[in-house]
């Protein structure tokens, strides 16, 4: 009965961890194993985002083609638009890209094709505030797309896609942003004293992509520290422990 009550309980339930496990599995066999030893672990800094711009198109650009080129999907057919100034964004269900899925080849030229096949992310100009959102919501739509191109279905099957794609962003190296952008509740005292509420639709929770954060950096070997600096504070103690129960039971 002691040994019970001293057991300590994983931090997230044992069908949670494992469909993350199951689904990074996935990932490696479906978008190229050897491409993910090359994938970086982005932080929002100067580091992978420097550079300035006078308008907020052009730092939606800016952020926009470094997303791209992290996610090792620079070459891909993505068109970014402005959420203000299309009444409706075209979904596509078919990806059609030239070569390599993901590469981190500099030289390689976009892929070209007509207009019917290209592949819309969206922004909106609010989103500018906070980059971490913006880094994270143009992250999830390209994992989105990837996703479309996998040869087989993801764990637990398509009717969780919104959570298996959030998923695949940070295990394209997103994890940081993903985790901090991934707000439960927001509460404004009051309404007309400021302008929109910036924040991103999540379907994982704040701890759910800090642990996948911490399957990442088991997979890539990387030690803490080289995410501690740029998590919330919230969010320190529990990536620890993640990474702490990770490396115990795998």
């Amino acid at each position: 009965m002691l040994l019970n009550i001293l057991k300590k309980e994983p931090l997230l339930e044992k069908e949670i961890i494992n469909w993350m496990f199951d689904t990074f599995e996935w990932a490696l066999r479906n978008f190229d194993a050897e491409i993910f030893q090359q994938t970086e672990l982005v932080n929002p800094s100067n580091q992978h985002f420097p550079g300035r711009s006078n308008s907020a198109q052009e730092m939606a650009e800016l952020i926009f083609n470094r997303v791209k080129t992290y996610a090792g999907m620079a070459h891909w057919p993505f068109v970014l638009v402005n959420e203000e100034n299309i009444q409706q964004i075209p979904q596509q269900s078919h990806v059609q890209v030239e070569g390599h899925m993901r590469s981190f080849d500099e030289q390689l030229l976009p892929t070209t094709v007509d207009e019917g096949n290209q592949l819309f992310v969206s922004f909106h100009p609010y989103q500018i505030n906070d980059p971490e959102v913006l880094i994270s919501s143009y992250a999830h739509a390209m994992a989105h797309y990837l996703g479309l191109t996998a040869k087989e279905e993801p764990p637990g099957g398509k009717e969780n896609w919104a959570q298996v794609t959030e998923l695949l962003a940070v295990f394209l190296g997103f994890g940081i942003t993903m985790a901090n952008s991934a707000h439960t509740n927001k509460v404004r005292s009051c309404g007309s004293c400021a302008g929109p509420i910036v924040e991103r639709m999540n379907f994982l929770s704040q701890h759910e992509v800090t642990y996948a954060l911490a399957i990442f950096c088991h997979l890539k070997k990387l030690p803490a520290k080289k995410v501690t600096p740029y998590l919330k504070k919230s969010l320190i103690s529990y990536f620890k422990k993640a990474m702490k129960e990770i490396e115990k039971n795998h």
